[in-house]
């Protein structure tokens, strides 16, 4: 009886410290960032203003399975310079290829509404945020497609593939799987790196490949409608967008115990997004399977335009 009773006060004992210890436990606000991707969302260039299809071009919108990015940072208004406003996420990077990269192996890659990263909002100096810039690195959609000159069948017209759209400043890349299938790169590769896998079903599906391009250097469409007081390096992806209604932080936020997280959405304009030069100007992208020098060559992959938007929840 005696021995019971010791080990319920020492319980006891235990018990009460612990208790001391949970008044100091903070439940922590965070930050939450998702992805949205807009096929209305209006169609921008470079410089943030409307942007039509050029002449001998043309465009699809695709169907987004997910996006990775490897920056994002919130800037308080249109003269704060690039990379001096609140740096929030930075993803890995390597040498393996020779060249400081983006490391895809690392690349977290989301689709619409899944939340991709979240930290902690003390960590976010207080003050008002307008501006959101995120370096988008790679993009995986399927759009449509006419495969010509395919050994014994000919053409197959009106096709669905799957594209591995790399559109980061540059990316190392080791085992590339774009849907069902995989192939080797191992190499850096600059942005507007793509790989693109066929989709044909039964009976042509043995027919199934990858194949691999480059759009044009400095092709990329980077939106960023403060060019002209807040520029970015050439080559980046690092697009900006203006928050709907400003993001205050006050430095409180963790203060009441009953506060929601914050959950900022980063809404995409992926209106006729994939861009490719129309040699036929047929309006579909034409690749060529046993001369695959002849497949219409990708001129552009780049988002267009970024409208982020922020609740509590």
């Amino acid at each position: 009886m005696k021995k019971n009773n010791l080990k319920y006060i020492a319980f006891i004992f235990i018990y009460i410290p612990l208790m001391s210890c949970n008044k100091d436990v903070k439940d922590f606000t965070y930050i939450n960032f998702e992805f949205q991707f807009s096929e209305t969302q209006e169609r921008l260039n470079n410089d943030g203003e409307p942007s039509i299809i050029p002449l001998g071009n043309a465009a699809i919108t695709p169907v987004i399975h997910g996006m990775g990015v490897n920056y994002i940072e919130l800037s308080h208004d249109e003269f704060t310079p690039y990379k001096e406003g609140q740096i929030v996420y930075k993803g890995h990077e390597t040498m393996e290829g020779g060249s400081l990269s983006i490391d895809f192996d690392s690349c977290v890659v989301k689709g619409a509404g899944d939340p991709f990263y979240k930290f902690n909002v003390n960590k976010l100096a207080p003050g008002t945020y307008n501006y959101v810039r995120v370096s988008v690195a790679y993009q995986n959609y399927d759009i449509q497609f006419n495969a010509l000159n395919i050994p014994v069948v000919g053409d197959l017209l009106n096709q669905t593939g799957t594209i591995a759209s790399f559109i980061g400043s540059r990316t190392y890349i080791r085992n590339l799987v774009v849907k069902n299938l995989s192939t080797d790169i191992y190499a850096d590769k600059e942005q507007g790196f793509w790989a693109f896998e066929t989709g044909f079903t039964s009976p042509y599906d043995s027919y199934n490949a990858i194949y691999t391009g480059q759009a044009p250097e400095g092709a990329t469409t980077v939106v960023n409608p403060i060019s002209a007081t807040s520029p970015i390096p050439p080559g980046s992806c690092v697009v900006t967008g203006k928050f709907t209604q400003p993001l205050v932080i006050t430095g409180a936020e963790s203060d009441n115990s009953n506060q929601q997280d914050l959950y900022i959405s980063l809404s995409f304009s992926i209106s006729q997004s994939f861009e490719w030069v129309d040699l036929n100007a047929n309006g579909e992208w034409d690749i060529d399977v046993s001369n695959p020098d002849e497949t219409e060559l990708v001129a552009d992959m780049g988002v267009r335009g970024l409208i982020p938007a922020w609740e509590w929840r």
